[in-house]
């Protein structure tokens, strides 16, 4: 029997949370967070299509996406340094939030302004301001995810998770398809592409995202917000934000620098092994080692010469780490932080090649858009809320198993999919059972992180889990091309159900190690 002890709640009890004021707050700060996402990726790429940008330019857009993954290295940052007159007037989070929010609204509206065929230095500074969107997002991100932690026990984390995930979701819609519908009303097309069109819509999404600001200007502060328990001077905190900025301008400069060398490394392992894509992520991520060791030597230079503010690095990167392993214990922390690289594997995988698989099948791109942007969405947010009512309900624990085997079970739906071709009935039966899964175990996840999170450490430690959760299943989703070219859909398809298999196990170990007690909190069981 699982051991998660989750508070026994009636139905009517439990569905009067939905109506707490915690809960209707993240269904807007969720709106707020999910806007930016399709202004960086679908939506901008249709425009740069659009504008006629080749594929090739289009990828120079990918570096957006980098903040999403690794957001903790300026979580610390987010979580210590106050910012001017705003702290003091909203508070550590809401003066942070606020911050973002502007940050967002600033970097939609530059990427508005910006013509990309106005010249050619116009789509590198439009580069630069997708870059900045997504550090601005992902900034929002770090500070939203805090106050959903803080704001309320972890007992009720499970609809706190599924009422941010619902606002995630239909901004995403809002900043997709509507962002789409509006442009195309406007007057930009494929075979007319209309600048001012895209403009007017970029500039509505920003004014959208006053949702946003006028939350964070209602709600309160945390009250389980712990106090800062070192205050630092302004010098020593600009110390600190310089020394971060240098490291990354290092990271920058050392990748840039190894970009020829690891070229032609490329080349050669690909020449050698016959394998393309083994060869590109052996030199990227070799790239990447490299850019790591840069910034390690010029932190180790600059703390001999006595430039670095040791204490505030000490308490802001290395003491969130020692936290967790001391809570847990060398062996369990591993175990969860495994469990945390792979729950998503098996959807997340599958889902990189999802919308290339039925564009194969023969479905429309109309086809596509309804069934899996707008039904499959709607049907993720139904999932989302049964996963965070049913987490609370009977348990995360048992939810996470639940949403596990969904996942794999569905996963194999998509198999029969393949072999019965381009049947519009079959996808919204696929699409539905996929999407209502995913929604399930999404909430029950992210309720499991608030719950493995220590308040003292929130902004930077659920960074650190919210980045490990994806960054291992898009390495492994970048070979799903492929491999479908290897053994096909079908075949692939099962693979990446079976991936799935070990996190059950995983599961079971989890709930051998771990009680969730009756106020959310997470405790190490005793050695037998």
């Amino acid at each position: 029997m699982l051991k998660d002890a989750a508070v026994e709640k009636n139905w009517k009890t439990t569905a009067q949370l939905l109506i707490k004021p915690q809960v209707l707050t993240m269904l807007f700060l969720g709106f707020s967070a999910g806007i930016p996402f399709s202004l960086i990726f679908s939506s901008l790429s249709l425009w740069l299509n659009e504008a006629g940008i080749t594929k090739s330019m289009v990828t120079y857009f990918s570096w957006a996406g980098l903040a999403f993954s690794f957001k903790f290295l300026w979580a610390p940052l987010v979580d210590r340094i106050p910012v001017p007159f705003l702290t003091q007037w909203l508070g550590r989070r809401r003066g942070w939030l606020l911050t973002a929010q502007f940050m967002v609204i600033g970097s939609i509206i530059f990427m508005g302004s910006i013509n990309p065929l106005s010249s050619e230095q116009a789509l590198v500074i439009m580069a630069l301001a997708a870059v900045a969107l997504g550090f601005s997002a992902a900034t929002q991100d770090i500070v939203i995810d805090a106050y959903r932690i803080e704001v309320a026990d972890v007992s009720i984390q499970g609809v706190l998770s599924s009422t941010y995930f619902t606002g995630y979701r239909v901004a995403m819609i809002v900043s997709g398809a509507g962002a789409l519908y509006l442009a195309g009303y406007l007057g930009s097309s494929k075979e007319s592409y209309d600048y001012d069109a895209w403009q007017t819509t970029y500039y509505v999404m920003a004014a959208v995202m006053l949702i946003g600001i006028v939350t964070t200007l209602v709600i309160r502060e945390p009250e389980n917000l712990q106090p800062l328990k070192t205050q630092y001077t302004n010098a020593q905190y600009v110390r600190f934000l310089l020394f971060f900025a240098a490291c990354v301008v290092v990271l920058i400069y050392s990748y840039l620098a190894t970009a020829e060398m690891i070229a032609n490394w490329k080349l050669a392992m690909s020449n050698f092994f016959g394998n393309k894509p083994l060869a590109n992520f052996i030199g990227e991520t070799s790239q990447l080692i490299f850019a790591a060791i840069g910034v390690i030597v010029f932190g180790f230079i600059i703390n001999k010469v006595g430039l670095m503010e040791r204490q505030l690095v000490r308490e802001n990167y290395w003491l969130p780490v020692k936290d967790f392993f001391s809570r847990y214990g060398l062996k369990l922390s591993i175990l969860l932080l495994v469990f945390v690289g792979f729950y998503r594997i098996s959807d997340i995988v599958l889902g990189v090649i999802a919308l290339v698989f039925y564009q194969d099948l023969g479905f429309t791109k109309a086809e596509i858009a309804t069934v899996s942007k707008t039904f499959g969405v709607v049907m993720m947010i139904i999932g989302s809320f049964i996963g965070g009512i049913f987490s609370i309900r009977f348990g995360v624990i048992r939810v996470l198993m639940a949403g596990s085997i969904l996942i794999i079970l569905t996963n194999l739906l998509f198999m029969v999919l393949a072999h019965v071709g381009d049947d519009i009935a079959m996808l919204y039966l696929v699409i539905s059972a996929d999407n209502l899964a995913a929604g399930i175990a999404t909430a029950a996840f992210l309720a499991f992180l608030a719950s493995i999170t220590n308040v003292s450490f929130t902004a930077v430690q659920y960074a650190i889990f919210s980045s490990l959760m994806t960054l291992i299943p898009k390495i492994i989703g970048g070979y799903s091309g492929s491999m479908v070219d290897n053994i096909g859909y079908s075949n692939f398809f099962l693979v990446a159900s079976l991936m799935g298999v070990p996190v059950l196990y995983l599961i079971v170990l989890l709930n051998k190690h771990l009680t969730l007690k009756e106020n959310g909190e997470v405790a190490k069981q005793s050695s037998k």
